[in-house]
């Protein structure tokens, strides 16, 4: 029997493609990820990030937009500041895990920095 997909289904597909597509591009980066890292020790300030990771403040506010666009981190106000903390912890957890096991050690780099050489890596 053969199934009928509608517009909608191939649109809705695709969105959820989109969002995943969004995940793994906040994944991608090394400063990300080590912001990340960071926020599993509790709720940050944007100061407090840039003073730990020794990165510019701008840097630093730039990769947390992205994060927050794929709720990997949420932001509440607090007077005058924004804290920083991660958004489904527990997921981001269990992904980052298995991201470990899937992708061998390797003794040497991998390719992406030979393509994306020219872009600055901050870790």
């Amino acid at each position: 029997m053969a199934m009928i997909e509608s517009r909608s289904d191939d649109l809705l597909d695709r969105d959820g493609k989109m969002r995943q597509a969004a995940l793994f591009h906040a994944l991608a980066d090394p400063t990300r990820l080590l912001i990340l890292e960071h926020l599993k020790t509790g709720e940050h300030k944007v100061r407090e990030l840039t003073d730990h990771l020794g990165l510019a403040q701008s840097t630093v506010s730039a990769h947390l937009a992205c994060l927050r666009d794929t709720d990997l981190v949420t932001v509440r106000s607090q007077g005058r500041a924004s804290i920083y903390a991660l958004g489904q912890a527990e997921y981001l957890d269990q992904l980052l895990t298995l991201a470990q096991l899937i992708v061998p050690n390797q003794s040497q780099a991998h390719h992406w920095q030979e393509v994306h050489s020219s872009q600055q890596v901050e870790v």
